[in-house]
């Protein structure tokens, strides 16, 4: 689907039971680049489909901010060909309190895969440079993070990063894979994070929409009420992801989404790619 950036595109992929999503966004000295993590396809329209060769084929050779949500390899299986084909990056924000040893500590047991591999190589060779990871100041975007530290927890999805992107004034909340625990602890302990949910927009629900990663307590008694809830997954894997209903009764709504009429809950694995269009202050949804 082909829709012009104008003011800024936010592009949500359909990869496998994963994460990854583009923001692009024009400023005086050109578009500028934000990928919110690098999952990859197994088997998109037949054939693999990798965030590295999608920016090499619009010409994207640099992006200015990489963030990594959560330590897991569908959030970081793009990340290996991504370092192949040369893309650099600005700045890599994960989890402030876990150092890329912790990381290889935290996937101890579970293995560490090649994306996530490549990604703790990545980041120990720049922290060993001496490489500042500085958030760069884009137009039309405003960036706010929280994070539960390290070694309070020590399960890679509670350590999840939550970043809001405010992208035109419109607050887009990625959750990475944060269950209730974690979620409840940043709650009760950081007063602005419970007064940013108040605020948004579009909630990316956590952990791919299994229950494990809704709590309850974000939008009954915290006052989290989004205009639309995202789900990033494709077919259901788990009995636990049947949580399109209660999400639905959570978000207001859009009136309209391509043909299918009003929808508070779109998901990667029923709609594809979803794409987020800015102009004049407001936005399509596609």
């Amino acid at each position: 689907m082909n829709i012009p950036i104008q003011d800024g595109l936010l592009q949500i992929f359909y990869v496998d039971h994963g994460q990854c999503a583009l923001l692009t966004l024009p400023s005086p000295s050109g578009l500028r680049y934000v990928l919110i993590d690098c999952g990859h396809a197994v088997d998109f329209r037949g054939q693999p489909w990798y965030p590295g060769h999608h920016l090499q084929s619009i010409g994207v050779t640099n992006l200015d901010l990489f963030i990594i949500t959560n330590f897991d390899e569908d959030h970081a299986s793009g990340f290996a060909d991504l370092r192949l084909r040369g893309i650099t990056i600005g700045c890599i924000l994960g989890n402030p309190s876990v150092a890329p040893d912790a990381v290889a500590r935290l996937k101890s047991e579970s293995g560490v895969g090649p994306g996530i591999h490549a990604l703790i190589d990545t980041m120990a060779l720049r922290r060993k440079a001496g490489h500042a990871e500085v958030v760069p100041d884009l137009p039309g975007l405003g960036l706010t993070w929280a994070w539960n530290p390290y070694p309070f927890f020590e399960d890679e999805n509670n350590l999840s990063l939550i970043v809001n992107l405010r992208i035109h004034g419109w607050n887009f909340l990625f959750t990475g894979d944060m269950e209730k625990a974690g979620w409840l602890n940043l709650l009760t302990t950081n007063a602005s994070f419970r007064s940013l949910v108040q605020h948004v927009h579009v909630l990316n629900a956590a952990h791919h929409g299994r229950e494990s990663g809704r709590c309850k307590e974000l939008f009954e008694l915290y006052g989290c009420s989004p205009k639309l809830i995202l789900i990033s997954d494709d077919y259901k894997q788990y009995n636990s992801q049947e949580t399109t209903t209660y999400y639905s009764s959570r978000a207001s709504g859009i009136a309209w989404f391509r043909s299918s009429g009003p929808r508070s809950v779109l998901t990667t694995r029923k709609d594809g790619e979803i794409l987020f269009s800015f102009r004049n202050g407001g936005f399509l949804v596609w």
